[in-house]
């Protein structure tokens, strides 16, 4: 029985460490590079030349991320290049609305693909920016954001 116990108390601790390592982060500079592996030592594999750019972070060793993007990209960033998650993707064309309802006033049409600066969020809406618009998006299809 004590074994069962154990095994059960390891497994769930085992589950929760690999949930919690998956987070999104956005770039912090405007050129970032990604790695092969978790060292200054290893060759650069491609560059973000993105800043706010959102990925996900799936795994960690010392001060690297592994990280994935949208497109399935993956590699090696060193955490000084990273910040908490401040923007999201949209994965497919949205509406901006001036208040968090879908009877407000349309403000402008987000094409697919575009990097949004969130502000806020509350319930299934965010508020955002992109350039020169500012308002409310619903948070279905974005990527960036775990609900």
């Amino acid at each position: 029985m004590q074994k069962i116990l154990y095994t059960i108390f390891c497994l769930i601790i085992l589950v929760s460490t690999v949930i919690a390592e998956e987070t999104f982060l956005s770039l912090k500079k405007g050129k970032v590079n990604v790695r092969y592996g978790p060292s200054f030592d290893s060759d650069v594999k491609y560059v973000y030349k993105k800043i706010n750019l959102s990925i996900k972070q799936i795994d960690k060793k010392e001060n690297f991320r592994r990280i994935i993007d949208l497109k399935n990209n993956s590699g090696w960033i060193h955490i000084s290049q990273l910040k908490k998650s401040n923007s999201v993707i949209t994965t497919k064309d949205k509406i901006l609305f001036k208040k968090p309802s879908s009877f407000a006033r349309p403000i402008a049409q987000i094409k697919k693909g575009r990097l949004l600066i969130v502000q806020k969020c509350e319930q299934k809406w965010c508020k955002i920016k992109s350039q020169n618009y500012e308002g409310w998006i619903k948070t279905n299809d974005v990527w960036g954001l775990i609900n």
